[in-house]
């Protein structure tokens, strides 16, 4: 962790210069404030103030490239010192924060009068009690149960009725017709225009209070924009309200007096074709995704409600049982790229964010970026033909164009999921490997290249998923492509990765733009093989977008198609029942939200068969568990940690563990364990001798698995960032093959380690033992030795290989589960995987986690 910065404020009157040490202090001093007074004052000590500050900018918080974020005058940069507004900022530690001096959600009541109360709920309306919620929630959130089950409650409507009577969540589903009323043609009407549309909604101002008044929420939403810097005095990327486009909103929005004290709340908006699955076939409800012109009507229709209140404030209640008056915004829309182009109102192959040409998108020319204005006088003043073949621009506007501060070629948000993971990489790189072994190798050859690389493949992953594909086709395809092939896809991953972080700083950017410079390098490799012959795509194309997409927005990984695509339901048979659905679905949730946080969900009442089944959803899985290997931990941000299986699977005694295991040694390795968990207090322990140590004759519990739980907020995570992923250890594996998992071992910062102290290892068996008054959990390992100094300088990843002793027998140890236990990271693989070949990589693409540590 950084050390605290140290800054000190002159105590003059009237000065407010602060300086990073002593020496600075003293010859500000000497300089500006010389008289006996002067020297007076100096007795007394200056005070400490926060690790880092910056003077407020006048616009928006984030500087141009290249342009230095102090901009002190001639004789002033060897002292550093700044001049904050008073006020302005908050010590986070490792990070200093600066909020907008207008937009400071201050609280009121509810005529909007600045005031301080507070009146939290206390009640259980519309259920009876405890017990009456929890099993509806049970019923029909996690049990899913049918109504013909007959639930306890007197009959599955009077279920429902009650969830209906929630008045927390309670905006309920809307609809209105549209029809097309515009010019037609004399003949061959399409079937389009004279057609009836039934557009259903959910009015977005009742939903934004609604969340708003959402217990779940309170103490997790940001009133005002606001900065964060390092102490190296570099800017901080990652929620929303710490991008560039609110800072700027606000700033609009302040040029109204009324609205200073304000809270601003921008509305992220997201739409996305849902898939019903029912028994008769797939039906497709594109929410509003019918022809350009019904489709932006719509929208304006639907957001008419807040529309008023984007210039002038409304008075809302918060989670805090506080009132603030509340502007609002229309922020990013999370979109994929077809969806994009109907929101802006683009031609299909153009970008929607910047006019470049359609034809040369792979272009390094610097581009303009669109604009509504702009584009509503090229609308205005040029023909249909022009504005779509010239500007790749529809003449229907977007429908941001009627609402205040909204633009939405600059509120469409970047799309990791389609853009980076499904187009670029599936639909792009993969496809043009194939292409490249068919062209290089034709269809005789190519059949047995593909059948190694399924093989390297499926000793890592099997499925259909393009992102854990992703993870792990890099090494994959090593040896079998050109060299300049598997860096492209390493920078690609590089790429990826750094913009699916949690959170990112002025160098990650810097980082990142490197790597996309080396993407573009190596990706010519393609068109020298004769596999493609353009770049001009606009899922790659879009790449480019992500550096200034994430000063506006903040970091992208929480701005994704993913998250509508989680709205997606199954076994429904009709629109109305899909929003039903998810309409009780948020009322239960909001409730549920709004009991436990007046404590009223404290311990339990439902029977022992639901606290069974919830200790079966979370206990530690034996042999033949079927738990998901990798979990959300729902738990506060705590230390690393690793703990065994909750039961052990047999308990043996340490001679015939030794024979199941193949481990002669084993009551020596136990012998000398002991005896360094004795001395590991001790700077010089003694040597081991075992004609003198002491011996171990009792029994061992064996366990087939172990948890790890790590924080990893940048993967699928918990409500703390916490998450729990299973090592497996055990003779078989689903009634088959044994598996054994790899795992990271922090050795310590004094271990000789490519990768900054951890080591790699096999785990053969996981056990525990007890000798006099201490219990040791314990891991037997296989442990593996790094090959190459640094990194493979093709794939970016290191190679390791298993490590032999001297004598030409596997290095094996048993190692303390707690003492090494922090950085535990399993790399799971069928069960033959480590003996399949000679030497592996290291896959720092397996997830975020490992990203990062390797």
């Amino acid at each position: 962790m950084a050390p605290a910065v140290t800054r000190l404020i002159c105590r003059f009157l009237n000065c407010n210069r602060v300086f990073k040490n002593k020496s600075g202090l003293t010859q500000h001093t000497n300089t500006k404030h010389s008289t006996p007074q002067i020297q007076q004052d100096l007795n007394h000590t200056a005070p400490l103030a926060g690790p880092g500050f910056i003077p407020l900018m006048s616009h928006s918080p984030t500087p141009a490239i290249n342009e230095n974020f102090h901009q002190n005058t001639v004789g002033e940069q060897e002292d550093g010192g700044f001049v904050p507004e008073e006020g302005t900022w908050v010590d986070m530690g490792r990070l200093f924060r600066t909020f907008h001096p207008h937009l400071t959600g201050l609280k009121c009541d509810a005529n909007g009068s600045f005031i301080d109360q507070d009146a939290p709920p206390t009640d259980w309306t519309p259920y009876n009690d405890r017990a009456e919620f929890e099993t509806a929630e049970f019923l029909f959130t996690r049990n899913q149960m049918s109504h013909n089950d007959a639930p306890p409650f007197a009959n599955h409507r009077d279920m429902y009725a009650t969830i209906d009577a929630t008045p927390l969540g309670d905006t309920p589903w809307k609809s209105f017709m549209m029809c097309y009323n515009g010019v037609r043609p004399e003949q061959d009407i399409p079937l389009w225009m004279d057609g009836q549309y039934d557009v259903w909604y959910r009015d977005p101002l009742q939903m934004a209070c609604s969340m708003l008044a959402n217990s779940a929420f309170d103490g997790g939403i940001e009133f005002s924009p606001y900065c964060d810097y390092t102490i190296e005095d570099k800017q901080y990327w990652k929620n929303f309200m710490l991008g560039d486009w609110a800072w700027n909103q606000a700033d609009v929005i302040a040029q109204n007096e009324e609205n200073h004290g304000s809270t601003f709340m921008p509305l992220i908006i997201g739409s996305d074709k849902t898939v019903v699955s029912v028994a008769t076939g797939q039906t497709e409800y594109c929410p509003l995704n019918f022809r350009q012109q019904l489709f932006q009507r719509s929208l304006t229709k639907i957001f008419e409600s807040v529309k008023p209140f984007m210039e002038t404030f409304d008075i809302t209640h918060f989670p805090d049982s506080h009132f603030r008056r509340t502007v609002y915004g229309l922020g990013p829309y999370i979109a994929d790229y077809p969806e994009q182009l109907i929101l802006s109102g683009v031609v299909q192959n153009w970008c929607p964010w910047c006019l470049a040409n359609r034809k040369d998108l792979d272009s390094t020319q610097p581009c303009l970026h669109r604009h509504k204005a702009h584009t509503e006088l090229l609308v205005e003043q040029l023909t249909y033909k022009q504005a779509w073949y010239e500007y790749g621009i529809i003449a229907d506007l977007p429908f941001t164009n009627d609402l205040p501060q909204a633009d939405i070629h600059e509120l469409l948000s970047p799309d990791i999921l389609h853009q980076i993971i499904k187009g670029t990489f599936k639909d792009h790189l993969v496809d043009w490997v194939g292409d490249y072994l068919q062209v290089t190798h034709g269809t005789r050859h190519v059949a047995e290249i593909m059948d190694d690389i399924d093989r390297r493949i499926a000793a890592q992953w099997t499925g259909d998923d393009s992102k854990a594909l992703m993870k792990v086709y890099l090494a994959a395809i090593e040896g079998h492509v050109p060299q300049d092939m598997v860096r492209t896809f390493s920078a690609f991953l590089e790429f990826c990765y750094i913009v699916r972080r949690k959170a990112l700083t002025e160098d990650d950017l810097v980082k990142l733009q490197d790597t996309l410079n080396c993407f573009h390098k190596y990706w010519e490799i393609f068109k020298v093989t004769g596999v493609v012959s353009t770049f001009s795509l606009p899922c790659q194309h879009s790449l480019c977008h992500y550096i200034l997409l994430i000063r506006l927005f903040g970091a992208p990984n929480g701005l994704c198609s993913s998250i509508t695509e989680s709205k997606h339901i199954k076994a429904v048979n009709a629109l109305g029942q899909m929003l039903l659905t998810n309409q009780h679905l948020d009322k239960l949730a909001a409730a549920h939200a709004d009991f436990e946080a007046c404590g009223m969900l404290h311990g339990s009442c439902l029977p022992n068969a639901l606290g069974e089944l919830q200790r079966c959803q979370n206990v530690h899985e034996d042999n033949d568990s079927e738990l998901d290997d990798d979990t959300m931990a729902d738990m506060a941000q705590e230390e690393s940690h690793i703990g065994l299986a909750a039961t052990p699977c047999c308990v043996r005694n340490i001679h015939t563990l030794s024979l199941e295991l193949e481990l002669p040694r084993f009551p020596l390795m136990i012998q000398e364990f002991i005896h360094n968990q004795q001395y590991s207090g001790n700077p010089n322990p003694p040597e081991f001798d075992p004609a003198t140590a002491q011996v171990f004759l009792g029994k061992v519990a064996l366990f087939n698995s172990a948890a790890a739980s790590f924080h990893a907020p940048s993967d699928l995570s918990g409500t703390g960032g916490m998450r729990c992923e299973h090592i497996r250890a055990t003779p078989s594996w689903h009634a088959g093959k044994p598996r054994h998992d790899c795992i990271f071992v922090n050795m310590g910062a004094d271990f000789d380690s490519p990768m900054c102290g951890l080591a790699v290892a096999q785990v053969l068996c996981f056990f525990s033992f007890n000798y006099w008054t201490s219990y040791y959990p314990c891991a037997i390992v296989h442990w593996y030795s790094y090959m190459l100094e640094g990194r493979n300088p093709d794939t970016g990843m290191y190679v390791i290989a298993p490590m032999t002793t001297d004598e030409g027998v596997l290095d094996i140890s048993i190692i303390h589960v707690d003492f090494y236990g922090l950085d535990f990271i399993p790399k799971i693989n069928p069960h033959n995987s480590y003996d399949m070949f000679n030497s592996y990589y290291v896959n720092r693409y397996a997830d975020h986690h490992a990203f990062e540590i390797a």
